[in-house]
């Protein structure tokens, strides 16, 4: 039985407020503004670094019951190799199928070919009366599929209440009246899982906030219901027919909250229509920005932390991309590891068996709370203009979103582990059955991933015959330079270079021997003013570059002089300054 009585151990501890708190926590900043402690969302939300608890909080409950439903991807363009994957997916562990088509948000540059014949191809030998999860993911033809669908069912002489599958029909692929009267369609069918959905990935896919992604996903299932209200149905039965899709990102507690604030904002829709609310359908999908084709097995850890987020915040489904889905079409291997990602977390960690863990935790609820105050004042948005011309203003407002996350990137403001921040120059190559494709392009929301302006520079680096280098020269004791140097040697090869470190001796001779054309001095502030310029003087008649690692100050005039042309630090551009190198390397 929950109580709320501490231990009694707890009383040999004295008792301890905020204000004593700060205090310690002042004499630890040393006089520097406590704001340095308080986070920002790309939402403007303040994220501070301590909160009460929230004593009046009580949990989400979610659509179903226990662990989520473990999706397995199938995008396979071969349909038989597609039906293997499908059933060696169920075999070992997945506990359902997300359909994943051609053309659809979620195909990243593969799929299913969207026809009858492929459906019913991969749905062959997998036992659908038993109410196994099948998510769809159509596209454009999510009306064509699901007849099709329907034609598999009538053709087992299946009951359609027996099957569960979520049809995935998109009011932003396809005519909403067109979608109503198929919903309208296939409940009189009986089939009762959800039929349409308010997919809002292709925010997050293009770089938007959380706030963004629910109040697209807010707009969406509202013109839902408006559209199967007109064509005949209760709104007690039109939401029933709609579910929800959401990215999952590494951000754990951002995503923890999205959930939680996506059940809590349509509540506020159901309690303005009159409706007591009823628990939605998530479904969540690791996110496709987060994927980097680089040391692609740091990758495992963003999807863990993803779907531990997304489990934790109450998603009823959830699909987790396999780790080198950003290189292509993953082969068995990464699938298994796909696969295994969700049964640590539900058979091992028994995340399923807590409902919404998050309730109650300050930090949690403040999060919820707020980041569902600002999804409704942008939805609120779509209210006035209507959803054609909130989409229009959404997209721009997406995209000054991305370009901020680009910003912070190139400056690793927003480090990417394997890729901006400890890159891996010499790292081997894994396998997948098809390389990447490009992905289909959304008017409103171009697909893009963080990683993709250091990839570049990777890319670039490596169409050189013989890897770039640059040489990393030295000046004082170990103790002196290591700091700078290993700074240095981190930033260089997120560009693909080489950083060769000065190991003593004379400068001109190491940097001969290196086979560098580029140079980078290394060492304190104090040994710059007495050693850098002539450093410079020494190695600059056969370097193409040479740039010093920290912030010039009162040298930068004799630096400069002396042959030095850039400066790298904390905070600089480093997309900018690699691309700087790579030209002249």
């Amino acid at each position: 039985m929950a109580t709320n009585k501490e231990p009694a151990f707890a009383s040999a501890f004295p008792a301890v407020d905020e204000a004593h708190w700060k205090k310690l926590v002042d004499r630890v900043l040393k006089g520097a503004p406590f704001e340095k402690l308080v986070g920002k969302t790309y939402d403007g939300l303040s994220i501070q670094p301590l909160y009460p608890r929230a004593a009046k909080a009580s949990p989400m409950a979610s659509a179903h019951t226990g662990a989520w439903d473990t999706l397995a991807r199938i995008d396979h363009l071969d349909p038989r190799s597609a039906q293997a994957q499908a059933l060696d997916d169920l075999e070992n562990g997945a506990t359902g199928l997300a359909l994943t088509f051609a053309g659809s948000t979620g195909a990243y540059g593969f799929g299913l070919t969207p026809d009858f014949d492929t459906l019913d191809h991969v749905l062959d030998n997998v036992i659908l009366e038993t109410g196994l999860p099948i998510e769809i993911d159509a596209g454009k033809a999510g009306s064509a599929l699901a007849s099709a669908f329907e034609k598999i069912v009538a053709a087992r002489k299946l009951a359609p209440a027996d099957v569960n599958v979520h049809f995935g029909l998109d009011p932003l692929h396809e005519n909403i009246d067109a979608i109503a009267a198929t919903a309208q369609r296939l409940k009189k069918a009986g089939f009762r899982a959800p039929i349409i959905v308010a997919d809002a990935r292709r925010v997050h896919m293009a770089g938007g906030t959380e706030a963004q992604e629910l109040a697209l996903a807010l707009a969406s299932s509202l013109s839902s219901l408006r559209a199967l209200e007109k064509a005949g149905l209760s709104l007690d039965d039109a939401r029933g027919l709609i579910s929800f899709r959401l990215a999952a990102d590494a951000d754990q507690f951002l995503t923890l909250a999205k959930m939680r604030a996506m059940r809590a904002l349509f509540a506020r829709i159901e309690v303005a229509c009159g409706l007591k609310p009823k628990p939605i359908h998530i479904h969540a999908e690791t996110g496709w920005r987060m994927m980097t084709r680089r040391d692609p097995y740091v990758n495992l850890l963003r999807t863990t932390t993803a779907a531990f987020a997304a489990g934790v915040g109450g998603a009823d489904r959830i699909s987790v991309l396999p780790f080198t889905q950003a290189l292509g079409l993953p082969d068995g291997f990464a699938r298994r590891l796909s696969r295994n990602t969700h049964l640590v977390l539900t058979e091992e960690a028994n995340l399923g068996r807590v409902v919404d863990p998050g309730a109650g935790a300050g930090s949690i609820e403040t999060l919820t709370d707020e980041l569902s105050a600002a999804a409704w004042h942008l939805f609120q948005q779509s209210e006035k203009t209507g959803l054609p011309l909130f989409i229009l203003a959404l997209s721009r407002d997406v995209a000054k979103a991305a370009s901020a996350r680009l910003k912070n990137i190139a400056r690793r403001k927003d480090p990417l582990t394997g890729t901006s921040e400890f890159p891996n120059v010499h790292e081997g190559s894994v396998d997948v059955l098809a390389p990447a494709r490009t992905l289909a392009r959304d008017t409103f929301f171009p697909p893009m991933r963080l990683a993709q302006d250091f990839e570049a520079l990777r890319d670039r680096a490596d169409a050189f015959q013989v890897r770039p280098k640059i040489f990393l020269a030295t000046l004082g004791t170990v103790a002196d330079f290591t700091a700078r140097a290993m700074f240095a040697k981190n930033l260089f090869e997120a560009g693909g270079l080489e950083a060769i470190i000065h190991d003593g001796g004379d400068l001109a001779q190491g940097f001969a021997a290196s086979g560098a054309k580029l140079v980078c001095l290394c060492s304190n502030d104090a040994l710059y003013a007495e050693q850098a310029a002539q450093a410079a003087k020494q190695l600059a008649p056969k370097a193409a570059k040479i740039f010093l690692a920290g912030r010039p100050g009162d040298l930068e005039h004799s630096l400069k002089e002396a042959g030095i042309s850039g400066f790298i630090f904390a905070g600089c551009d480093v997309v900018d300054v690699l691309n700087d190198a790579l030209s002249h390397a």
